[in-house]
């Protein structure tokens, strides 16, 4: 047993360049991982990483006892899970990041039922707008869009991730509402910084009949938070560009409107995302499971469309 920890340490390690990202995904403090690597080292008789202050990077002994045993140990893991999965409920804290307005509007509406099915899991949930370092960070699943896809981790599509323009009606009354993509420029326009670079990204807008063109507003005010630019263009503070699901709630009270309903932004995908392992945490598994269930059975990928007719 005391092999297969240190197996397990290693290749955790390995995954995630350090003992304290592999402790974290393990439940584990760093001492410990690093303890139970140098006995499988001592074991082996082989260095298996070069450690500095900044990151572990394996030896070429290390790469090739790795690619030898990483099949093996999914493959054991599994069979030990499966010996006793039919049996156990899932339980244990689960760490998931997603982001704030639309983890609240819609991730938290599903909550509900799916305690009442696990009740021995315990949601530890992170609002943030960013895209998180999820095996790092020790986080099970992360949900959101624009997110690089590591070595290590599986993204299943849950929606198209489309943006919109969106003013209040009061503003489009006294402005008049732009008939197309060129009678934007000179328009004060609600932005958002990218939460990787701190820059606003230039988006192309699309249309169904597969036209491009440039979203030529002025830079009026700048935000970091979606549910903050909708409410600056509830005040008639100018046009938003803000992802579907930011702005589907404000649309269908009749706050918002939608500006140029046959252009939108096509931001690629929202996705769940969780480490790429065949054992997986049976809570994160479930967990998983629900989102996908609830999205197909609340029919939100088609919601999030910005061709969906609520949205126009």
């Amino acid at each position: 047993m005391d092999t297969l920890n240190g197996i397990v340490c290693f290749i955790r390690s390995a995954e995630s360049g350090s003992f304290a990202a592999a402790g974290r995904a393990l439940g584990l403090t760093p001492a410990a991982v690093g303890k139970n690597v140098a006995r499988l080292e001592a074991s082996l008789g082989v260095r298996l990483f070069q450690r500095s202050t900044r990151r572990l990077s394996l030896t070429e002994a290390g790469e090739a006892f790795r690619l030898e045993v990483v099949d093996s140990l999914d493959s054991l893991q599994t069979a030990m899970s499966n010996a006793t999965v039919a049996h156990a409920s899932p339980v244990g804290r689960l760490r998931v990041s997603m982001g704030n307005a639309f983890g609240r509007d819609w991730i938290v509406p599903m909550l509900g039922a799916f305690l009442r099915a696990n009740p021995r899991v315990q949601p530890d949930w992170h609002f943030d707008n960013r895209a998180v370092d999820l095996i790092g960070e020790g986080f099970d699943v992360a949900i959101g869009g624009g997110f690089e896809l590591q070595p290590g981790l599986v993204a299943r599509r849950l929606a198209p991730a489309h943006r919109v323009l969106v003013a209040s009606p009061a503003y489009l009354a006294a402005r008049g509402a732009p008939g197309t993509p060129a009678e934007l420029a000179g328009r004060g326009g609600i932005l958002l910084r990218s939460p990787q670079t701190g820059r606003i990204r230039n988006w192309t807008l699309t249309d169904g009949a597969g036209g491009k063109a440039s979203i030529d507003l002025d830079t009026r005010i700048l935000f970091d938070d979606p549910d903050a630019a909708n409410h600056a263009a509830m005040q008639g503070l100018g046009i938003a560009l803000v992802s579907v699901p930011h702005a589907l709630l404000y649309i269908e009270r009749g706050v918002l409107r939608r500006v140029l309903p046959d252009w939108w932004v096509d931001g690629g995908d929202i996705s769940i995302y969780y480490a790429a392992q065949k054992l997986l945490p049976r809570k994160t598994r479930v967990f998983v499971e629900h989102v996908m269930a609830s999205f197909e059975r609340d029919a939100l990928a088609a919601r999030f469309s910005a061709e969906h007719p609520a949205v126009r």
